[in-house]
């Protein structure tokens, strides 16, 4: 390049790099000289090379059905859009946790909940990458995190279910090893409690976010002879795959049973009855975690950030005031 240019190599450098501070003549050399070889700038290399880096890693645990899963989606589209709006470039990484990361070339790194990639964000954390959580609340690592409030979701369902005179209240939880899963269940039974409701451990079904298992969960409480008029399913795909059983058994949704879920996914608007839930707000939390994160990388914010956002309740048909109450 600087000898089809006849220049040196520094000011081909700084007419790659835009410095003002190169002879004109030298600069249409250069330009000609590029436009010939057709040579197109290293982006990383530049980036380097200047000490700023535009790219923010995504890290996700990967999981069977990711891409059909309306939380990763959510995810992917927040961090997307706020890459996007703050002009920075998206890297995504699927892990199993056990792999170390190549952060070196990372401007900072948003983890997407933490399921056995601790190590990964304590690894970031030693290395000095920026690094934020979102969707887990972090309190033994010293790291930033922007987090839903699932304690408070849970207690939501339960507290609107008993306001609509339901006793007999029956729940299929989500994976209880997540973080999320125990917190929904943990509230929805602080919820039950403090209303002095008792609900019998056979009306507590251990599901896994998957519809499988919220089919199964459903299959036996609609067996029951004594059966819940009400159902907690944690997610909306398991809420949707309850209210299917339901018709096919013959069991009327809200009539027989109210059914309440938890996401807010567009999916619960067009099945056989909209779906009432508690709406997480992904889309902005991911979103907020970035813009967290891009302040921090750039020096505007030093101290750890935690981020609690609030559910909330979406009411649509799915679930009615018990009969006689």
């Amino acid at each position: 390049m600087a000898r089809r240019a006849k220049v040196s190599i520094t000011t081909v450098s700084r007419v790659i790099n835009h410095i003002p501070s190169v002879d004109q003549k030298n600069v249409l050399r250069v330009e000609e000289a590029i436009a010939e070889l057709k040579y197109r700038p290293n982006v990383s290399a530049q980036r380097l090379a200047s000490g700023a880096n535009n790219s923010i890693g995504l890290v996700m645990p990967g999981y069977p059905g990711i891409f059909h899963s309306f939380f990763a989606i959510e995810i992917i589209r927040g961090v997307g859009h706020a890459c996007e709006s703050l002009k920075q470039d998206m890297v995504f990484h699927i892990t199993d946790g056990t792999n170390p990361l190549s952060s070196h070339f990372l401007g900072g790194i948003v983890f997407a909940d933490i399921i056995e990639n601790r190590r990964q964000v304590q690894d970031a954390i030693d290395q000095h990458v920026p690094c934020l959580v979102v969707n887990n609340v972090v309190q033994d690592i010293p790291v930033s995190y922007v987090a839903i409030n699932n304690l408070r979701g849970g207690q939501i369902a339960a507290e609107y279910l008993v306001g609509l005179g339901h006793r007999r209240i029956g729940t299929i939880t989500g994976n209880l090893k997540t973080q999320a899963g125990f917190d929904r269940f943990d509230g929805f039974m602080r919820g039950i409690d403090e209303a002095g409701v008792e609900i019998p451990k056979e009306y507590v079904y251990r599901g896994d976010y998957s519809r499988r298992s919220a089919r199964q969960g459903a299959e036996l409480l609609f067996s029951m002879q004594d059966r819940p008029t009400a159902i907690f399913a944690q997610s909306d795909d398991m809420a949707l795959e309850a209210i299917a059983v339901a018709y096919e058994m013959g069991v009327r949704v809200p009539e027989d049973v109210s059914i309440i879920g938890f996401d807010d996914n567009p999916q619960a608007i067009y099945g056989p009855v909209g779906l009432t839930t508690i709406r997480q707000p992904i889309f902005e939390m991911a979103e907020k975690g970035v813009r967290v994160l891009h302040d921090m990388v750039n020096g505007r914010r030093e101290d750890v950030c935690r981020l609690l956002l609030d559910p909330e309740l979406v009411v649509r048909d799915s679930c009615t005031a018990l009969s006689g109450r």
